[in-house]
Order: C-alpha cells, then sequence, then structure tokens
C-alpha cells in the first residue's frame, strides 16, 4: 500500500474517531439534568399521567386556569370556553387578572423560544371540531388520541366515562405530555356529554359500521362537529348511537372491518382539519381576543410553580399600584 493511500485511510479514521468519540469536555448527563433544574424556564417537569388525570375529575377540572364562560353566556356564538379573567385565590381574595396582566406576569420567565411555539401552536387550534372518547379501557389508546388531537389543532376533548375512578391499562409516555396543553372534560354518561355539546352549538358525529352511515369523506366538517369514537371491543353504546345527529363511517378496502380506536380517531381528526383548511382557507380560528386568552391559559399551565409567580405580581401591584391619570 502507498504511502499516499496510508495517510488518507489515517485521516479518515481520525476523522471518524473525532465524530464518534464524545469531546473531553462533554458534560454529564447528571450534571446536565442538575443545570437544567436551576434554569429560570423549566418548562418539563413531569406532569400527571393521563391515567391520573382520568381518575380525578377534580385533578382535571384544576388543569383548566382561566374563569370558564358558563354556557349561558354563549347563545348563537362559536363556541369558546374561557373568559378573560383568572382569580389567581380562587376567589377568595377578589382580585381578579386578565390575559395581558398574566402575561406580563409570567412573560419574562418564560424563554422566548417557548412563547414562541406556544404563539404558533395557538395560531392552529380550534373548538370547531372535538374529539369525544366513549367507554375506552386502554389508557394507551386515550394517550395516543390526545396527543393526535393536540398535534392537529385540536384543543377540545371529552372523555365518557360511567366510572370515573377505573383503573386504566396503563400505557405510559404515549400522550408525549400532550393532554397538559388540551381542555379535557370528563362525563358519566352520553346523555350528558351530548347536551352539554349541544348546548355549545356541536352536531354529534358518531363512528359506525353499519349501513346507515355517510363516508367521512362526503361530509362538511366546515361546521362545528363532536367526533365520537368507541370502545376497543364493543364500538359506540346504543345511547351514544341513538342520541347523536350523524353515523359516520372511515371507507375500507382490506379484509378486516376496523381500524384501531386511536388510529380511527386519528384519521378522522386529520381529515376534518383538512376540509376545513379546504373549505375555509384554515383551521386555526380563534379570535385576537381568543387568542391572547389561550395564550394566557397556556402561560399557566407552563409549570408547577407559576401560580406562585402571579401572587408576587399581584403582591408588587398592590404595593405600588399605578396612577390611571
Amino acid at each position: 500500500m502507498s504511502c499516499c493511500c496510508k495517510t488518507l485511510i489515517g485521516i479518515s479514521l481520525s476523522t471518524l474517531e473525532c465524530r464518534i468519540r464524545p469531546p473531553i469536555h462533554s458534560v454529564s448527563l447528571r450534571r446536565c439534568a442538575s443545570l437544567a433544574s436551576t434554569s429560570p424556564d423549566r418548562a418539563f417537569e413531569e406532569p400527571d399521567t393521563v391515567e391520573e388525570l382520568l381518575s380525578s375529575p377534580d385533578r382535571i377540572n384544576g388543569q383548566m386556569k382561566m374563569e370558564r364562560r358558563p354556557e349561558t353566556l354563549n347563545p348563537g356564538r362559536r363556541w369558546f370556553p374561557y373568559l378573560d379573567e383568572f382569580r389567581p385565590d380562587g376567589g377568595n381574595g377578589g382580585v381578579r387578572l386578565s390575559s395581558s396582566e398574566l402575561i406580563e406576569a409570567i412573560g419574562p420567565y418564560m424563554m422566548d423560544s417557548r412563547k414562541e411555539m406556544m404563539r404558533r401552536a395557538i395560531d392552529k387550534r380550534s373548538y370547531s371540531v372535538c374529539l369525544v372518547v366513549e367507554g375506552l379501557s386502554d389508557v394507551g389508546n386515550v394517550s395516543a388520541a390526545f396527543r393526535s388531537a393536540d398535534a392537529l389543532g385540536i384543543q377540545s376533548v371529552h372523555v365518557i366515562s360511567q366510572d370515573c375512578k377505573k383503573r386504566y391499562k396503563d400505557n405510559r409516555h404515549v400522550s408525549m405530555g400532550a393532554e397538559k396543553w388540551l381542555d379535557i372534560e370528563l362525563w358519566r354518561s352520553a346523555a350528558d356529554c351530548f347536551r352539554a355539546l349541544r348546548s355549545r352549538g356541536y352536531r354529534i358525529v358518531t363512528t359506525h359500521l353499519g349501513m346507515d352511515t355517510a363516508s367521512i369523506y362526503e361530509m362538511d366538517w366546515s361546521c362545528p362537529t363532536a367526533i365520537v369514537v368507541g370502545n376497543e371491543h364493543k364500538g359506540i353504546s346504543d345511547e351514544a348511537l341513538e342520541l347523536s345527529d350523524l353515523h359516520c363511517s372511515i371507507p375500507m378496502s382490506g379484509m378486516v372491518d376496523s381500524f384501531n380506536v386511536s388510529v380511527a380517531a386519528g384519521i378522522l381528526m386529520h381529515h376534518a382539519v383538512c376540509d376545513r383548511v379546504s373549505r375555509l382557507g384554515s383551521h386555526g380560528d380563534l379570535t385576537s381576543e381568543e387568542h391572547q386568552i389561550l395564550l394566557a391559559e397556556f402561560f399557566l399551565r407552563h409549570r408547577e410553580n407559576t401560580l406562585s409567580i402571579v401572587q408576587e405580581y399581584v403582591k408588587r401591584k398592590v404595593e405600588n399600584p399605578v396612577s390611571k391619570l
């Protein structure tokens, strides 16, 4: 072998070794974790698992921070669940903050990149399509459906479970924390859930394999629609089928006659979003006011100590009132 070839081989191996070998000054993973924990923007704290959320209605209710809009305040309007109001003391002290004040209070404690990520996500968010999962026993399927909803910009998710304290089959990390950013509501029956959804202006569409079904590709998804998917084994309950406004199905060409429920939910939501983009130009449809309110809601959910930051902000406002002259 010539000297030139040996030199080239030596250089290539040396280059490869440099690419594979970690640099000498690299910081250990434990050290990185320590540094991350001291960051002013420690956003990725261990979230509640989907299993824990679905087993605790109080925890689900506590996840939504801004004041909820009463059903009676929304006649004839597209549904949006929040008022421009947050009560840091739970309403006991009479203190109320607007979304702009919350953004002013919490914003300095967040990285600009994180805030921009939230703004981009909210640009694509909508309440005009919501997902309803009925009677699912495998939390892995629920988690996967949540993850798809978040990825597609569907903010509202409903879970119908007659036993809110049932033990789900655990399948952690499937959702990738998507449940933290969704509005999740828990219901004990299809009747209760559908009654609330209709009062908010939704039509109820259930997935079904029967003859009297419409193809999802023939439907107009531009009007407010609640998509209902059923149990992994039994499908949609008779009660839900009877109470729904329309039955739909996903056309299939294979030997099996159904999708996995989380896959079906993903296909339905994806097609609904694509149809809305085709008809309306975009899926996201929040007004500028709603966008700001939901951004404040995301800021509040950002990490566990956000409430203490807001309380300190309120304390400073009280001690140093700004003249309104």
